[in-house]
């Protein structure tokens, strides 16, 4: 038997002169991939931005595990175990692999980062993308593939139940697609 994560119901989203959603449902199950497919200006990126917290006014209703949600922020988002890795990926090339994963969610107490916990927890996560790179690493010196792993990494980082993934593939060889595949697939 599947557990319903999320249920999507009546959603839709309005800009200046255009309807980008009307009355859209999706419904994801634990262990499941979901891939949305369609015509530029579909409203793809429009749903998966709602569902991120990005577009805080919305019509419909949204529920997860059965719960009635409002997602105003991607903070909110995040809270309740969403994670969306953008096409643009939200690195910061200067800064290091940890510390990118961590960045606005720190290591630590008091005020102090712990350092030490920091790169454990970063390297503990990374193996389970099957990246095996020290922490410490810069960002600038992965490649793009590296780099969308870092991303998935950081998304497994906040425990997330929902990982949505926009275009993941459209920058990447042929290896490197088969290798992401890879990893969702063990994610599931």
């Amino acid at each position: 038997m599947t557990t319903q994560l999320l249920e999507m119901r009546g959603i839709g989203k309005s800009f200046p002169g255009v309807h980008a959603l009307r009355d859209v449902e999706l419904r994801l199950n634990a262990g499941e991939v979901v891939a949305l497919l369609g015509e530029n200006g579909a409203g793809k990126s429009t749903l998966i931005n709602i569902l991120s917290g990005v577009f805080n006014h919305y019509d419909g209703d949204i529920t997860l595990a059965g719960n009635p949600v409002v997602l105003h922020t991607p903070t909110d988002s995040q809270r309740l175990g969403i994670s969306t890795i953008h096409q643009e990926l939200n690195l910061v090339a200067s800064m290091s692999i940890a510390d990118n994963i961590w960045l606005g969610r720190e290591q630590g107490k008091g005020g102090f980062v712990n350092r030490r916990k920091s790169l454990d927890s970063a390297k503990a996560v990374l193996a389970r993308v099957g990246l095996d790179l020290e922490p410490t690493t810069p960002v600038s010196q992965l490649r793009v593939a590296e780099q969308q792993l870092v991303e998935v990494a950081k998304a497994l980082s906040i425990d997330a139940k929902i990982l949505i993934m926009d275009e993941p593939t459209s920058a990447l060889a042929d290896a490197e697609v088969q290798k992401l595949f890879d990893v969702i697939r063990s994610l599931t």
